[in-house]
């Protein structure tokens, strides 16, 4: 049975919450407040009770929206692993009053994880929706200015090399297969471990690479032959597999010899990219292959450039993230695909107009945003003052334009989503997402957001109560 919050506290709970009624962090207090919002509880519910049919009212007390909720906050709030937040709860009984458990049985590290990842993206994004209503109906941001910027998240992926990948791809099949035969037995095509053979020619290439000499450069190449040859034989092994599994040649535990088989027909396509980018990169010299992989755990990361010299290389997805005053965070977008910063510039003025009822009269971005259609098209829609430097040398008049008093105010204020951005990483864990696939991606940043959303309320309400 999955309710939204406990209709009766016990014994224990009065005793913890008398216990700890002056030991409170400030922004607790008002967080609490803003938390305690019915549609807030629904939503996850509503979600919940998909698992299982009349799971509202039926069956054993499942852990309530509300605790669900608060867990989470509290996680990214603090940059927690689930594991470091059940045994933080369990330890802190502040913590215990601030998620509603009090004195019951704190969820194990597992169940939190798997109820987590039962509240998709979407979930989130209507999460984050009604934390935004709530500050809007709070008066956090009245929504006059807005400022938009974009940043990358990256995937939990090591650094990518050829030789990394094809050693990862040979590693993961070999698992597999070694799995499918401890069930099938000797049915069908025995396995060849290649695995050490394969570990040791990735180190020779890596201690080849350190050679800059013609010599060091040619035994490089000779380890990527031979490394290529050896990938190619593990591939084939489990495309043999693969097919014995479905022909029934292979037989044992039906679910283990599925699941298998569903593990390497998503491995075996991966490998053969990996295989496909290393032959062009070393025999042909080509840097630029189609369809190219960093990771054969995660094939939707992209390399990303945002002109860094301390790293100019970023592995993960660009994320849009817009506020609209009082470091409130209206909008967050995980892009699918890298697109040009300009193109996102109109559908977060549309978003601003759709959240707040009317399009702000002040709105500043960085020069990647800029486009005279986008300028054009932002005051026709009501923007009165539109704050963002040309990327190219401007003109006189466009030059006198952006040494306007209110346009230098603007672009202050502007930096400010720097260090938004920052914070979310620093505070948040929003520097890599540790949830895997790119709805994990959209889950983590989601709830990233939401949770220094929650901090900003409560620090608003705060600064009322005092005035």
């Amino acid at each position: 049975m999955i309710a939204t919050r406990r209709l009766q506290r016990s014994f224990a709970d009065g005793l913890i919450a008398e216990a700890v009624d002056d030991l409170w962090e400030p922004w607790m207090r008002h967080a609490d407040q803003a938390l305690q919002d019915e549609a807030l509880l629904l939503i996850i519910q509503q979600e919940l009770a998909k698992r299982c049919k009349k799971s509202k009212t039926r069956g054993r007390p499942s852990t309530t929206s509300e605790v669900i909720l608060r867990l989470l906050l509290l996680k990214h709030l603090r940059d927690w692993s689930f594991a470091d937040l059940t045994r933080e709860v369990r330890a802190n009984l502040v913590y215990r009053e601030f998620t509603r458990i009090g004195g019951g049985k704190v969820p194990d590290d597992k169940t939190v994880s798997r109820l987590a990842r039962q509240l998709g993206p979407d979930v989130i994004e209507k999460l984050h929706e009604r934390v935004v209503q709530i500050a809007i109906d709070k008066k956090v941001a009245a929504g006059r200015k807005l400022r938009v910027d974009t940043t990358v998240v990256e995937t939990d992926i090591h650094y990518p090399t050829d030789s990394s990948l094809l050693g990862d791809g040979v590693r993961v099949l070999t698992r597999i297969m070694k799995r499918v035969g401890k069930v099938a037995g000797q049915a069908g095509t025995r396995l060849r471990d290649r695995t050490r053979s394969v570990k040791r020619k990735v180190l020779a290439i890596a201690r080849a690479s350190r050679n800059k000499t013609a010599s060091g450069k040619q035994k490089m190449q000779q380890s990527y032959l031979a490394l290529l040859d050896a990938a190619s034989r593990v591939m084939g092994q489990a495309r043999r597999f693969s097919q014995e599994i479905s022909q029934g040649i292979k037989r044992g535990s039906r679910k283990i010899l599925s699941r298998a088989k569903r593990q390497l027909d998503e491995m075996i396509p991966r490998l053969r990219q990996v295989l496909f980018q290393t032959r062009e990169r070393v025999l042909r010299g080509n840097t630029h292959a189609d369809g190219k992989l960093v990771s054969v755990f995660e094939p939707d990361t992209e390399v990303i450039r945002k002109g860094k010299a301390s790293k100019p290389n970023e592995f993960g997805k660009l994320v849009k993230i817009q506020e609209a005053g009082n470091q409130l965070i209206t909008s967050y977008q995980v892009l699918d695909q890298r697109p040009a910063d300009s193109t996102l510039l109109l559908p977060s003025l549309e978003q601003h107009v759709q959240i707040f009822g009317r399009a702000p009269q002040a709105l500043a971005a960085d020069p990647g945003f800029f486009s005279a259609a986008n300028e054009a098209a932002a005051e026709q829609m009501g923007v009165k003052r539109v704050s963002i430097p040309s990327n190219g040398k401007p003109g006189k008049q466009r030059k006198a334009k952006q040494k306007t008093r209110w346009f230098k105010k603007l672009q202050k204020w502007r930096t400010g989503c720097e260090g938004r951005i920052s914070v979310l990483k620093r505070r948040h864990g929003m520097r890599r997402s540790r949830y895997k696939g790119t709805a994990g991606m959209k889950r983590w940043v989601g709830l990233g957001v939401i949770a220094d959303n929650v901090i900003h309320i409560s620090d608003h309400m705060a600064a009322n109560a005092k005035a």
